[in-house]
């Protein structure tokens, strides 16, 4: 019988010939990442400090980002920043501060590497495998990682997800996560990985790959990654790479704990719809729903092809009164891109506030949601509180169905509005 890509990429890291759904290993990660946070980062050090351990192992592959409070509101956030500084310093740690959301940065600075496995506390970081990248999310991990040399884990089982096709125009990648929610639901891949693979990903921009799975958790996946096709590793390649790893794939007799598949041709635009990720409604059921405000940006979709669709739709047009719209490019690289192609200035032109890439939008630090105010997001999660207020409600959108609902001040189907997506 053989192997999934998972199994290869974890047998390597275990320095075993080949490895099964169930066995427990010890595995060595190629790079642990991690970003600032209070409670996060200060506690590795002082974990690691009860473990009599001062050092880091192998602190060439382990890299922090800066990317929440940022900037920084109060005077003790920024004395955070400036620990951050020094413990990385002292460590010989790489830091990467104010460029960006550190998932997307990770991809930028070559830590999306395919065939290779990191460590993260933050699972979103599984959109690094959309470039082959197996990532999985614990914060016991990252600190058995820090001071040992391997850490201790289960092989996890793989659920298999084939897409075929081609998306509508108006309909992106946030709908096709939804989609799989909405036909499978929470649970459809609980404790394993999910791999992605099928004619319909040679469809999908990295961006989009990259919005599926760093959105795989909420289908209860403790790591999403995409079959690398030779476009993937020629993009991949195209980065910096921080390893370079012969080329693996899944063989065509592995096994798979459960197979599903989607015709993105089927897929239309929808939500999630508040108080959870996992609540699926087509857009059109909701037409009509009044809103307040929108977040355009996070590490799920703040890419260049977020901005452009949603800027198509906006261009020469003005947002109603009272609406709040942000945008928030995922990297001051994407931000530099949407800024010499006039993607930013068409935003700005329809009243968009345009801010620099960070995370606290997303997390309701910066313009919070007041009691019973309603918007429409592509951020992360639509748990009470996320944006604000408890009672304020947040809807979970594509970049396009954000853009037409926006322009209407209620939510609006973007089929038919001035998209190429």
């Amino acid at each position: 019988m053989g192997s999934t890509l998972v199994e290869k990429i974890l047998a390597r890291c275990a320095n075993r010939p080949s490895v099964r759904a169930g066995d427990e290993i010890e595995a060595r990660p190629d790079f642990m990442l991690a970003y600032e946070l209070r409670g996060y980062t200060d506690a590795l050090e002082r974990e690691m400090a009860v473990l009599g351990r001062a050092q880091v192992s192998r602190p060439e592959r382990f890299a922090v980002f800066i990317d929440h409070r940022v900037p920084a509101k109060r005077p003790e956030d920024e004395a955070f920043h400036q620990y951050t500084r020094g413990w990385t310093a002292r460590q010989g740690i790489s830091l990467f501060e104010r460029k960006g959301i550190g998932h997307q940065v990770a991809i930028e600075e070559g830590y999306a590497v395919p065939g290779a496995f990191a460590i993260h506390f933050d699972g979103h970081i599984s959109q690094l495998g959309a470039l082959g990248t197996l990532t999985m999310a614990s914060r016991a991990l990252l600190l058995q990682a820090a001071v040992e040399e391997k850490v201790t884990l289960c092989v996890p089982p793989t659920t298999r997800l084939v897409l075929t096709g081609r998306l509508r125009p108006s309909v992106m990648a946030r709908d096709v996560l939804h989609h799989l929610l909405a036909q499978h639901g929470p649970r459809f891949a609980a404790g394993h990985a999910l791999e992605i693979d099928g004619p319909g990903v040679e469809t999908l921009s990295l961006d989009a790959l990259q919005c599926i799975c760093g959105l795989g958790e909420f289908a209860g996946a403790i790591a999403t990654i995409v079959l690398p096709t030779p476009r993937l590793r020629a993009m991949a390649l195209s980065l910096p790479q921080r390893l370079v790893l012969e080329p693996e794939t899944s063989d065509p007799d592995a096994a798979y704990a459960a197979t599903a598949e989607i015709a993105l041709g089927d897929v239309v635009p929808m939500l999630a719809l508040p108080p959870s990720p996992a609540r699926i409604a087509t857009v059109q059921s909701l037409a009509g729903t009044p809103l307040d405000a929108g977040y355009l940006g996070s590490c799920a979709s703040g890419r260049l092809e977020d901005l452009q669709a949603a800027a198509t739709i906006l261009a020469g047009q003005q947002l109603p009164p009272g609406f709040s719209l942000h945008v928030v490019p995922t990297s001051q690289r994407i931000m530099v891109q949407a800024a010499a192609d006039g993607t930013l200035a068409a935003l700005a032109a329809a009243g968009a506030f345009i801010s620099s890439p960070s995370c606290d939008f997303c997390s309701g630090n910066i313009a919070t949601l007041a009691p019973h105010q309603n918007a429409i997001s592509t951020g992360t999660l639509n748990v009470p509180g996320r944006m604000g207020a408890v009672d304020a409600n947040i809807y979970l959108a594509s970049a396009a169905t954000l853009a037409a609902s926006a322009l209407h001040g209620k939510i609006v189907d973007p089929r038919g509005q001035r998209s190429s997506h």
